[in-house]
């Protein structure tokens, strides 16, 4: 026989397991609707970019109005939470108005990557890339040379940097040269720029005459390719010193020595066809 109150404990754990269950229940539905409305929300994410994905893939560098005209808007502010959900970035040229995926861009030894007339770097702005290759820069930075480095105006993104107290300038002859805050630093720098200076001022008169004729007997593609080589022979700043002896710019000799370090040199003749002196005709003799 059953105790009187058995019946009761008996009814008392069974109400007990189905609150039990039931509650189990209900955080098993909820835990599946988190995942089902979550999963939804990140395919409608993937759904939404896939125009911004395929627009990159196919660029490879965008601008504001092509993004714009891929996702059907016209307002920028649309354009940038799509963006936001993507490892993007943008060009330090042209006030960045061009963007990539840090997927897409393929950077060179020194942290830049050039790409539809755009400029893009792995230290984000314009500031920060001057101030990244001025501190690294073992005989510190005039302002053409890092112009020709950066193949963009330098100048007011320099005197920010001055102002900011992120860079210090000092009169180097009759150009500023751009060096490290840090004293230490600075004095490095500036102490192997006028070891430079001196060194090519040294140079026998004679040796360079003899450079200015040989030059004055080449091409106009081999003496852009001899002004880089020369360049690259002399280090940092041989841009600027083989333009002042050669009467280059320097942005020429730059595109010489990048000529040659990439090997994209033009073998064929220099001058286009039908240039030059027009052919003589062969007179016939009289018969």
């Amino acid at each position: 026989m059953h105790s009187r109150g058995e019946p009761h404990l008996r009814g008392f754990s069974h109400r007990t397991t189905r609150q039990h269950h039931s509650g189990y229940n209900d955080r098993i539905t909820l835990v599946l609707s988190a995942y089902r409305r979550y999963s939804f929300i990140m395919n409608t994410v993937h759904f939404l970019v896939k125009p911004l994905l395929d627009l990159f893939e196919r660029l490879r560098v965008v601008t504001m109005p092509e993004m714009k005209a891929a996702l059907g808007t016209r307002a920028d502010v649309t354009v940038f939470r799509k963006l936001s959900t993507l490892p993007y970035r943008s060009s330090y040229s042209e006030r960045g108005r061009f963007y990539t995926l840090d997927s897409i861009a393929h950077f060179d030894t020194h942290g830049l990557w050039f790409c539809r007339e755009a400029c893009f770097s792995q230290q984000g702005t314009l500031l920060d890339t001057a101030e990244a290759f001025v501190q690294a820069a073992p005989a510190g930075y005039f302002t053409h040379e890092l112009a020709s480095q950066l193949h963009v105006p330098v100048k007011d993104a320099l005197r920010q940097l001055v102002q900011r107290d992120r860079l210090h300038r000092q009169l180097c002859g009759d150009l500023y040269l751009y060096t490290a805050p840090e004293r230490t630093r600075r004095q490095a720098q500036l102490a192997l720029r006028h070891s430079q200076a001196q060194a090519d001022e040294a140079a026998p008169e004679p040796l360079r005459a003899a450079i200015v004729l040989f030059y004055s007997l080449l091409d106009e593609q081999q003496r852009r390719l001899y002004a880089g080589l020369e360049s690259l022979k002399q280090g940092h700043g041989g841009d600027r010193q083989m333009a002042q002896r050669l009467g280059l710019d320097a942005d020429t000799v730059a595109r010489g020595r990048q000529e040659l370090l990439t090997g994209a040199i033009e073998r064929q003749r220099v001058r286009r066809s039908g240039g030059g002196r027009p052919r003589a005709e062969k007179k016939r003799p009289n018969s």
